[in-house]
């Protein structure tokens, strides 16, 4: 009985992450609460919204020395293990554990996913992701990694420069690179996912 009960406590436990895009300068992260029990593609979907990214590559999570990698079988990437199957609870264990998450194989976006906290579980019993905190956009799909986003970022807040009015009419007319907010993720969050 005192087992079984356990299991359910570490099973209704939260995870506070941060998660930080690498490369940026400055960075932009944001800080997640998920169930400890949330799979890997539940937490793939998590930062596509929290970021928000838009869902139209490939992605992959791996451990920091890269010797484990899992995926959506779907791909067909070679050595990986299902992220259906795993739990985050499995590859962070204790606060400071880190795994990567790379969107895009060919922007190669890389998170730093790191373990903050661990939490009791929500008073209501709920099981969902929340966005507590962060900073900056993320970079929009296809602007061609860190260096592409740099350069973008660069043409937009100069009306001299000769791709300002493109790369405007690209991005829907308007981007502020330091726009963030928790309570739009939040809404998004609670209206895509549905854990």
């Amino acid at each position: 009985m005192a087992q079984a009960k356990a299991a359910k406590r570490k099973a209704a436990e939260r995870f506070q992450l941060k998660v930080t895009l690498l490369g940026t300068r400055p960075p932009v992260w944001r800080r997640l609460i998920v169930p400890a029990d949330a799979t890997l593609d539940e937490v793939h979907w998590i930062i596509q919204v929290a970021m928000p990214w838009q869902n139209s590559h490939l992605h992959q999570f791996h451990d920091t020395d890269r010797t484990t990698r899992y995926s959506d079988p779907e791909f067909e990437l070679e050595e990986v293990e299902d992220e259906s199957g795993v739990r985050v609870r499995q590859v962070l264990r204790e606060p400071k554990d880190r795994i990567t998450y790379e969107y895009d194989f060919g922007d190669s976006w890389e998170h730093l996913i790191q373990l903050e906290k661990i939490l009791p579980p929500r008073d209501d019993g709920k099981r969902r992701a929340e966005c507590t905190g962060g900073k900056r956009a993320a970079p929009p799909d296809d602007v061609g990694g860190v260096w592409g986003y740099a350069d973008f970022v660069e043409a937009i807040q100069d009306p001299d420069h000769e791709r300002h009015e493109e790369l405007l009419e690209w991005i829907g007319g308007e981007f502020d690179p330091e726009a963030f907010d928790s309570a739009e993720v939040n809404r998004w969050l609670k209206k895509a996912l549905r854990l």
